[in-house]
């Protein structure tokens, strides 16, 4: 036998020293080792001054499960839901107030200073991750947490953003012209008189965790024949700005964290802020600005950070909704224009810890960066771009894309709507060769009665999955989707056709005075017929990502099942065949219940991140469910009449993966 040389020694040396820590398995050759001490949400391994980093990127609620005890601290980042814009009945509102956002990385900080809070132990179990929900127009954000399993609260190992709050309307007076209170207060609303309307409060308490969390909201005013502006959003790093007779006012400051990659490369999640940075989190929806008077301009989200703009007072801009994943506010309305939607940004849950050694080096930049049975994977959750030097030559490049679900329907006319058709897929393996940078959309899920988006991966042609068909309101039929699945038609009226990476949307029905709404198309799985007496059709369900990105630590995708009548994943749609395992994706919504017996009867959401569909027990109309965040699921249908509302669709994903 011959000696081993002291290359292989310290190779052996390297195994036997990460066996016994419990921390991973080197890979000899493979220019780094194999780890599983921890698992969840997506994994971004990076290097940053000489210390090697995973962290844990949660676009969705799960868990965080430690298995290796030299796992003794994390650094994490939660941001709450960011509030929706202020539409009053002039209409007009303020902006929607950023999400509450808490972190002990150090660095970080705000208008006060610090932001950084003590140090997290963890030990080996079950952390929970909730990830709030960005509210609708005059709707506060949900609130995001991360916590061991049980723990109570108050607790310091309980760490929870408040919701943003959402802008005030424009209206004859008080509490709804007023901006509400939340992580960070939405922007304040106007009256007809010239009286000035507060913001609402940021920071909202918490003994537990002192260090603020946001600010305040932004005053409107309305002086009558003059200039009529809503206050902006406060943001996690400043207070909203008030309106002003120019415009109405801009949003609070966001917060840049570098926590899930190197700062000198684009950040896997946030959103762009000033000198072209990423990696900003939690800014204020700008204000809606006036009608009347020469000053009809809309205040700008703000500064950065994925926030929502103001609309105008003549409709140009529009309203926009705040980038999801950024726990953002969402644009206040423009004074007499209802301009567009004004949703407030998802909120997002990262957590990181140091790994003993590093487990690769990535050939090309872009998203989060992760390595798997010998293959380097880039998971894109948000829009990027995929950038390769000259010395890039692969010839097998393995990509699946998922486009953006189409939302739930949403009508104030009596009767339950169709659920959002799931976005389309697309996979296959392409040669690629350097220097290039390719330019990754991905697509967002569509609003109420909206289709999803295509996302995109333009390598070097455009590579694209299509966005789901929405839902269809009664009595319309739901939208058909030119590449993705159908939205489910209303009560009484068909499904939408579905499109090549697709399938049709279910049909509402009509029976006993009562009706359903059918299910929203999946890709394998054909949607469900809304049923009397007004039980909604289950979502068609999903498909299963390509074995090379099921690695079992890091699950973008929900596990197998539609969404169940608790509102957790893994349920099987009834009538629907179990889908097993994880990383399912493009599920349809379910379709809404007109049952008003007391039974809840929205259908389940289909396997792959689909919402279930509201419904009308007794007197209170239950919500439709959105799709899930990043799987392309489409929303649920509202359910019987208003004030009940559709789910949006979640928005896609694409992956990109090659030989290490």
């Amino acid at each position: 036998m011959a000696p081993l040389t002291t290359g292989a020694i310290q190779a052996i040396l390297r195994e036997f020293s990460q066996q016994r820590a419990g921390r991973g398995r080197y890979v000899s050759g493979g220019g780094g080792f194999t780890y599983t001490g921890a698992s969840g949400g997506v994994i971004s391994d990076y290097p940053d001054g000489g210390t090697n980093y995973r962290a844990h990127i949660f676009t969705s609620s799960g868990t965080f499960t430690v298995t290796d005890p030299a796992i003794t601290s994390v650094q994490y980042l939660v941001v709450a839901g960011g509030g929706g814009g202020g539409d009053g009945p002039g209409p007009g509102g303020g902006g929607g107030g950023a999400g509450g956002l808490r972190t002990n990385l150090p660095g970080v900080t705000n208008a006060d200073g610090s932001m950084t809070a003590p140090s997290y132990s963890v030990s080996p179990g079950s952390y929970t991750v909730t990830v709030g929900a960005g509210g609708a127009q005059n709707v506060n954000g949900s609130d995001s947490e991360f916590y061991p399993t049980p723990v109570s609260y108050p607790s310091t190992q309980r760490i929870r953003a408040v919701g943003g709050g959402t802008g005030g309307q424009f209206s004859p007076g008080p509490p709804s012209s007023v901006g509400q209170a939340g992580g960070s207060g939405g922007g304040g609303g106007a009256v007809p008189s010239s009286t000035t309307q507060p913001g609402g409060t940021g920071n909202t308490a918490d003994l537990n965790h002192p260090i603020r969390q946001g600010y305040n909201g932004g005053t409107g005013l309305h002086i009558p024949g003059v200039y009529v502006g809503m206050g902006g959003g406060g943001g996690a790093g400043g207070g909203g700005y008030n309106s002003s007779a120019s415009s109405g006012g801009a949003g609070g400051q966001g917060v840049q964290v570098f926590i899930a990659g190197p700062p000198a490369d684009p950040q896997p999640v946030g959103a762009p802020g000033p000198g072209g940075g990423t990696g900003w989190f939690a800014g204020g929806g700008g204000g809606g600005g006036g009608a009347s008077g020469p000053f009809p301009g809309g205040g700008p989200g703000g500064p950065y950070a994925g926030a929502g703009n103001g609309g105008s007072g003549g409709g140009s801009p529009a309203t926009t909704s705040a980038t999801q994943s950024t726990g953002s506010g969402g644009g206040g309305q423009g004074h007499s224009v209802r301009s567009g939607s004004s949703f407030g940004g998802s909120g997002v849950v990262v957590v990181r810890y140091t790994l003993p050694a590093s487990t690769g080096t990535a050939k090309a930049t872009g998203g989060a960066i992760s390595y798997y049975g010998g293959k380097t994977i880039h998971t894109f959750t948000s829009s990027g771009t995929f950038t390769a030097p000259g010395t890039f030559s692969e010839p097998q490049v393995e990509y699946f894309i998922v486009g953006g679900g189409g939302g739930g329907a949403n009508a104030p006319a009596p009767g339950a709507g169709g659920g959002g058709g799931g976005g389309g897929y697309k996979t296959a393996t392409i040669p690629l060769v350097g220097p290039f940078a390719a330019p990754v959309t991905v697509g967002a899920g569509g609003g109420r009665n909206t289709n999803g988006v295509d996302s995109v991966f333009a390598a070097p042609s455009p590579q694209t999955a299509g966005g789901g068909g929405y839902g269809g309101p009664r009595p319309s039929a739901g939208n058909p989707a030119p590449l993705g699945s159908g939205g489910g038609g209303g009560s009484g009226a068909n499904g939408g056709t579905g499109g090549p990476q697709g399938t049709n949307g279910g049909n509402g029905d009509v029976g006993n005075g009562v009706a359903g709404g059918g299910g929203g198309g999946g890709q394998i799985g054909q949607a469900a017929n809304g049923t009397s007496p007004g039980v909604g059709g289950y979502g068609g369900y999903g498909v299963q990502a390509p074995p090379t990105f099921r690695n079992p630590s890091s699950a973008p995708g929900p596990n197998g099942g539609g969404i169940g009548d608790d509102g957790t994943y893994g349920a099987t749609p009834t009538g629907a065949s179990p889908q097993p395992g994880s990383y399912w994706f493009a599920a349809g919504g379910g379709g809404g219940g007109q049952n008003n017996a007391g039974t809840y009867s929205g259908g389940r959401g289909g396997s792959g991140g689909g919402g279930k569909g509201g419904s009308y027990p007794g007197a209170t109309p239950i919500d439709g469910q959105n799709g899930l965040t990043n799987t392309g699921g489409g929303g649920g249908g509202m359910g019987n009449t208003a004030p009940a509302i559709g789910g949006t669709g979640g928005s896609g994903i694409v992956l990109i993966a090659y030989p290490s």
